[in-house]
């Protein structure tokens, strides 16, 4: 849903002026038929105190509430906006960065393995430079929609540009050999899971993977050298057997 748009200062003052001027006007029609006998200074303390009493609810439903919602609303906008992706609203590069640091400081603190996988679109450009880049958009958002579905809590999925993704596997197997075959799955079942047809505008497309594993918490790693591994095992996989995963190996 839409977030409601900001009240402007314009909008705020006239609504202020609105409430107090036509609260005071029913004030001033009223008073003549309270029976109060009093001097001039009373008969403005209770003026300016009823006015208060009546235009607080008014101020608050019709200024602040609404003000602070729309800030509220636009504030959380700005943030998301500023963490994900606006295409296909994965993760974008500055939030998987970070992620990524954390995962290779808990893997080498806890010795909970973890695997990067960067995931390359196959024959994404052939479908972008014949059909336009609204049916290319389209092709990148149902990828981005499948490697979400297989995504844990625990894990993380990203695009990282143009027709690269990454997804950040958590909690391997502690033995290295079974953490290979854990990520290696993962990576096979999004491969079968992409290369399924795609049906935009009635048309169906077809397109596929490559994807390069690099392997978390066996060594020392920082979160530049896994996703350049990780972007070397997965060029591998495109010029050896596109379509396929490889496992990064010294």
């Amino acid at each position: 849903m839409k977030p409601a748009p900001l009240l402007t200062t314009r909008q705020v003052v006239l609504r202020i002026a609105l409430i107090v001027g036509l609260t005071e006007l029913a004030i001033m029609l009223v008073a003549p038929a309270i029976p109060i006998r009093a001097g001039n200074f009373y008969l403005a303390i209770f003026d300016v105190a009823l006015l208060a009493v009546l235009t607080t609810p008014a101020l608050y439903l019709w200024v602040i509430k609404p003000f602070v919602q729309g800030r509220d609303a636009m504030l959380s906008q700005m943030s998301e906006l500023a963490s994900t992706d606006p295409l296909t609203q994965l993760a974008n590069r500055r939030v998987l960065s970070k992620h990524l640091e954390e995962v290779l400081a808990g893997s080498e603190k806890h010795h909970i393995p973890a695997a990067v996988l960067l995931i390359d679109v196959d024959g994404f450009k052939q479908i972008n430079d014949l059909h336009g880049h609204d049916t290319g958009d389209a092709v990148l958002v149902e990828t981005a929609r499948r490697i979400k579905s297989i995504t844990r809590a625990e894990d993380m999925a990203s695009r990282v540009g143009g027709d690269e993704f990454v997804l950040v596997v958590n909690r391997l197997d502690p033995d290295q050999t079974r953490a290979s075959e854990n990520a290696v799955q993962t990576a096979q079942k999004l491969i079968e899971l992409v290369k399924h047809p795609m049906v935009f505008d009635e048309q169906t497309l077809q397109v596929g993977i490559s994807i390069g594993i690099r392997l978390l918490g066996f060594e020392a790693l920082d979160s530049r050298t896994a996703l350049g591994e990780a972007d070397a095992a997965m060029y591998t996989a495109k010029q050896t057997r596109r379509g396929s995963a490889i496992l990064f190996e010294r």
